[in-house]
């Protein structure tokens, strides 16, 4: 075989590989191929050409001029458009002001790029009734995109790199969110760039040069001239290395992303578009990884983006949950909320946290008795005992939701009210009454529960316990205490 001729089947069998492992490309459909002229998008549009008919597709050309920079942008546009007319191929060429889509959106000049590009290829594949874009990355790039995603830190989410096919949906960089059913789909994840300059030269093709790819100022262009020559100087194997680490971790990714879509039924009590509530004890159970990952594909079915959801942010997130303070609340970026609530963990949109409660709120003051006493609105119950053998190392392990009070400090008559005006609360662990107001607040309970968050008071109106919490500092029980009382608020039991 001469030497042009393997430098096409190389290219030719890694396609054919990828498509079949992949099933890059579903029969009888029109495939929209991003084309800029460069080496990397020639190449695929012509081995896409010329194995269109073995793989049953037709090829639809796309093509975005940037409008940054200059004549060459326009002769890129042109050439692209040249190419497609001479190979009898359907083409669309757009233009967007990608500078200014980078000052509006806050964005550096390379992702308002990327997302204006994806954007475009999303709604020319709308338009003409393909469901896969195929575009052209290749190896080299996937591991100038794992070695990106090393020196920004991240999990393996993003040490897998890129992957051969995703749905459009889950690309976390769109100006506007794609329709349903759209999937993105790389052929040349598995070759070489010195495997597409051979096919090139031995196809006889010449593509565009791009110069803003010496561009230094671009933290991709300084990876692949810089960074990465020098790191091959220590293992000239790196690129195979790395290459080959990306499949390992996205396979590890894949059966953690399973296991999530397994256990998010049993985890998820209620999903709807502004909102996801977490059963938490549940979530709690889940290994870490996991409860990392569930937080994280909660934030993307809501926002539809991770762009600025960091490390930090699920971790404090997690941290939060651990405590179970009820009415504890964070700030996410996207306009999201994580809140704990009683036995819930809610990630929601900032309007829609509190819809429907499912917390012991009050409609009305009613008085405890010993026993069973049923919550006004009949969804809680209320279980008074006394505890015949007391060790003080229950305060330990209480749930935010029980109260473990000294009998003879309290008060015989108890009663669930609401806040009134000019309430003040001595808290446990506090060294003084404070303003129940204040104490509500730093708490992070949220306005509209305020006004009907239950607080149990003796007979002469002191306040015991903030429910689900804080109590008293003047009622905890003490290692010799003769007569504890136990007060739990649980739910209903269904009939």
């Amino acid at each position: 075989m001469s030497a042009e001729k393997r430098a096409i089947a190389i290219v030719r069998r890694a396609v054919r590989e990828a498509a079949r492992r992949f099933q890059l490309f579903p029969p009888g459909e029109p495939v929209v191929v991003g084309v800029s002229g460069g080496p990397d998008s020639l190449c695929l549009l012509d081995v896409l050409r010329d194995l269109a008919p073995e793989f049953g597709i037709t090829i639809h050309v796309a093509h975005l001029h940037h409008g940054l920079r200059g004549a060459e942008a326009d002769a890129d546009a042109a050439f692209v458009a040249e190419l497609a007319r001479a190979w009898e191929l359907p083409c669309t060429i757009e233009r967007m002001d990608v500078r200014a889509l980078a000052d509006q959106e806050g964005l550096s000049l390379e992702e308002a790029a990327r997302q204006a590009r994806y954007t475009f290829l999303a709604e020319v594949a709308a338009r003409v009734g393909g469901h896969t874009i195929a575009v052209a990355h290749h190896a080299d790039d996937q591991v100038e995109t794992v070695l990106m995603h090393l020196l920004r830190g991240s999990g393996l989410a993003g040490l897998r790199g890129m992957r051969p096919r995703m749905p459009l949906t889950e690309y976390h960089g769109l100006l506007r969110r794609p329709p349903e059913g759209l999937w993105l789909v790389r052929p040349l994840l598995g070759v070489w760039r010195r495997d597409i300059e051979n096919y090139l030269q031995a196809k006889g093709l010449t593509p565009r040069f791009d110069r803003s790819n010496l561009d230094l100022t671009f933290f991709r262009n300084r990876l692949r001239h810089e960074v990465l020559p020098f790191l091959e100087r220590l293992n000239p194997r790196l690129r195979e290395t790395w290459w080959r680490m990306a499949e390992v971790l996205a396979a590890d990714y894949e059966f953690l992303a399973q296991t999530l879509l397994q256990v998010w039924p049993t985890v998820v009590v209620r999903e709807e578009p502004e909102r996801i509530v977490f059963d938490l004890p549940r979530w709690r159970g889940l290994p870490l990884s996991l409860r990392r990952m569930a937080l994280r594909e909660a934030a993307f079915r809501l926002a539809h983006r991770l762009r600025d959801l960091r490390f930090e942010h699920v971790e404090d997130a997690i941290r939060m949950a651990e405590a179970g303070m009820t009415g504890s609340m964070l700030t996410w970026p996207e306009d999201l909320r994580v809140v704990v609530a009683y036995g819930d963990l809610i990630i929601a949109r900032e309007g829609a946290v509190w819809p429907d409660p499912d917390l012991p709120l009050l409609t009305a003051p009613f008085p405890l008795h010993p026993g069973e006493t049923s919550w006004p609105d009949g969804r809680w119950v209320v279980l008074w005992e006394e505890i015949r053998v007391w060790d003080p190392a229950r305060l330990q392990h209480a749930d935010p939701w029980t109260l473990y009070l000294d009998a003879e400090r309290t008060g015989a008559r108890l009663t669930f009210r609401a806040r009134r005006p000019g309430d003040r609360f001595h808290p446990a662990g506090m060294p003084g009454p404070v303003r129940l107001k204040t104490f509500l607040i730093n708490q992070k309970i949220p306005q509209a529960w305020r006004d009907r968050w239950p607080l149990l008071v003796n007979e002469r109106d002191e306040i015991l316990w903030v429910a689900g919490v804080r109590p008293a500092a003047f009622i905890q029980p003490g290692p010799d205490c003769p007569r504890v009382w136990r007060i739990t608020i649980r739910r209903a039991m269904k009939s």
